[in-house]
């Protein structure tokens, strides 16, 4: 059976393009079968989106965890242009369909990179997001959430939605073990965005 957070060359193409309207913007995004939510920009995305557009981010460049076909790394490319996004996932499909839409809604200020979690990631960023792979278990979600610290700038932040029912509190306990400074910033339909600030030390 073929999973969003899996490669499947193999797997039937079934394509689907769709307009949207994200941070102020409408994009338009082309998706296929055998990556995540294909027919529209799930909620807990739209969500994550919102949340991170209304805070006050910390300078630097802009890393996408788990892209998919590109909703979040795209809509924040188009509102910050002079910021560089990384966009990375490990399905090969979604990332050709993410560089398809980036090209498509004349956006250019990113990198898309095939990744498993960080194993590709160069570099320390201001801000990572991500609406992690929830079905491809805790170990990763956990991962995404825990390597993110190595690769956040001093006082760099992680944003992650995921829903309540789905771990969230727990995530929040793990990234309150690794960061310190981790809440929840927002609570809706049982979706929950989790933020995280890079503590430096001075000793």
């Amino acid at each position: 059976m073929n999973h969003y957070y899996t490669n499947d060359p193999d797997l039937a193409h079934d394509e689907h393009s769709f307009d949207f309207e994200l941070g102020g913007h409408s994009l338009r995004f082309t998706s296929d079968n055998g990556v995540f939510s294909k027919h529209t920009v799930d909620f807990g995305s739209r969500v994550l989106i919102a949340t991170i557009l209304a805070e006050e981010l910390p300078a630097g460049p802009i890393l996408d965890v788990g892209t998919g076909y590109g909703p979040i790394g795209l809509a924040l490319a188009k509102r910050f242009p002079d910021r560089q996004v990384t966009m990375s996932d490990v399905n090969e499909r979604a990332l050709a369909l993410a560089q398809r839409n980036a090209t498509d809604n004349d956006i250019s200020n990113v990198t898309i990179v095939e990744s498993s979690m960080y194993d590709q990631i160069d570099g320390q960023f201001g801000v990572i997001v991500t609406n992690p792979p929830i079905r491809a278990g805790k170990t990763i979600v956990s991962g995404i959430l825990a390597g993110a610290a190595e690769h956040l700038l001093p006082h760099g932040q992680l944003y992650a939605v995921i829903q309540k029912k789905q771990g969230a509190p727990s995530a929040l306990k793990l990234m309150k073990t690794i960061y310190q400074d981790a809440s929840i910033v927002k609570k809706e339909h049982g979706y929950y965005i989790l933020k995280a600030t890079k503590q430096v030390f001075l000793y």
